[in-house]
């Protein structure tokens, strides 16, 4: 039999933008996770999980073919049977075509759904940015064509903020507008482009051709001096989108949400109409500059369920994620406190065969009264395990010898004072107990 050769240590580590969360990290993943179910349940959200992999199309056609997203950040690739398959990079289009796909339509509407996971973009790794990412998000689907549900989805985002401790949040709103109102602003906003075209980046240029909205999302310093003077999209907007905006003004005027009407806020998907928003937060950089942290966006996509065949008059749809990366990496920074409770832990020590093969029948009898029980039971040496258990932070050990298997008792030691004591196993549970309530 041949030995497999070692693996160079150039392989010993994840693909560029990925990484691992690690068992000291999981405290604050498991903080979001809590909060997240907490509100979902709280405002009658209930959970979907789509497949990482989709069909390429399924982005390119409803992303839009021109969008940073589609041409230079999916991961796409070909199945062995030929078919073009794509890691999401996003949420909401792999939702819409299941919901789709499943007739979901024809639950109870407006279903409300909310999920959470990985994602995947080839973009360049930075602070609270990776190519494989995590978003939680909430979508209400199916329902009128009403501002409320905006005011709702973007309400249960906030309240899931407060719930981390994440302060100093700004939210900024603005309307995109609709097939009638946009093509006027695009082309007005072609018209003031038109002569600053050799002073504006490489992609700015083409998108002054290909798609004028993304002028206002550039991050290029140059580009973002001219968007300041470019014309604003409400003095374009039909009276059917001048009335949406302002209901949703309205409404988080009413739940006394703060926001900001940001006139050049655009999302970066083509699928977006009407209302659009985003969740800013202070952060800290790597040389202690403060500046702007973007946590979470969303808006409304109605267009996008009639792309994937539902129905006029159930055609609405409006939604929102967080970056939980990146609000992790805020909660850190903030050192947020995660109201961790110290539980007593008793670790069990095992000496000998006899008491090892009689362990794991008590350590399951201890279990199964509640008692959380850490062991290492495949180490035979006495200061070994007295070493894990301290590891573990126990407050007793349960010392399990060869004697003790004969008599039918147990050594309990207080590994705070070092003061111990042998009790009979019929009063073990009892007496561990009492001291683990002292």
């Amino acid at each position: 039999m041949s030995i497999p050769k070692k693996i160079g240590s150039q392989f010993i580590q994840s693909p560029k933008g990925m990484r691992d969360i690690l068992p000291q990290e999981q405290m604050w993943w498991d903080k979001f996770r809590r909060e997240l179910d907490f509100i979902s349940d709280y405002y009658n959200f209930i959970r979907i999980d789509t497949s990482l992999l989709e069909r390429a199309e399924v982005f390119e056609k409803s992303l839009g073919e021109t969008t940073d997203i589609v041409e230079k950040q999916m991961f796409v690739f070909k199945s062995r049977s030929g078919d073009r398959l794509a890691l999401r990079p996003e949420g909401t289009a792999s939702i819409v075509r299941a919901y789709a796909q499943h007739g979901l339509s024809h639950l109870g509407q407006p279903l409300k759904l909310f999920y959470s996971g990985p994602m995947f973009r080839r973009e360049q790794p930075q602070m609270g940015r990776f190519r494989q990412f995590y978003q939680a998000g909430f979508e209400i689907m199916g329902g009128e064509d009403d501002a409320i549900y905006d005011a709702q989805v973007i309400l249960v985002l906030f309240r899931l903020l407060e719930r981390l401790k994440i302060k100093n949040v700004t939210l900024h709103v603005n309307s995109i507008g609709c097939r009638v109102c946009r093509p006027n602003y695009r082309k007005r906003l072609v018209d003031y482009y038109r002569p600053l075209v050799p002073k504006l980046c490489k992609d700015c240029r083409r998108r002054v051709k290909e798609n004028p909205l993304r002028l206002l999302d550039c991050k290029n310093l140059v580009c973002q001096e001219y968007k300041q003077t470019a014309p604003i999209i409400v003095d374009s907007l039909c009276s059917s989108c001048n009335k949406h905006l302002k209901r949703l003004l309205e409404f988080l005027e009413e739940l006394r949400l703060p926001y900001q009407l940001d006139h050049y806020l655009v999302r970066g998907l083509d699928y977006y109409n009407k209302t659009v928003f985003e969740f800013f937060t202070e952060a800290t950089g790597e040389a202690g500059q403060k500046f702007d942290f973007a946590i979470g966006s969303g808006g409304r996509y109605d267009y996008l369920l009639e792309m994937f065949g539902v129905r006029q008059g159930q055609a609405s749809g409006v939604g929102g994620a967080l970056g939980v990366d990146r609000v992790i990496e805020v909660m850190k920074a903030t050192k947020v406190n995660l109201g961790l409770r110290h539980k007593s832990k008793v670790f069990f020590v095992n000496i000998g065969e006899v008491a090892k093969k009689k362990s794991f029948g008590l350590i399951e009898r201890l279990r199964d009264a509640g008692i959380m029980v850490v062991e290492s039971l495949g180490k035979d040496s006495l200061g070994a395990q007295l070493r894990s258990a301290n590891k573990e932070n126990a407050d007793y050990a349960l010392i399990f010898g060869q004697k003790e298997a004969f008599e039918e008792s147990m050594i309990v030691r207080d590994l705070k004072n070092g003061v111990q004591e042998t009790v009979p196993l019929k009063n073990l549970i009892n007496e561990v107990k009492r001291r683990m309530k002292q």
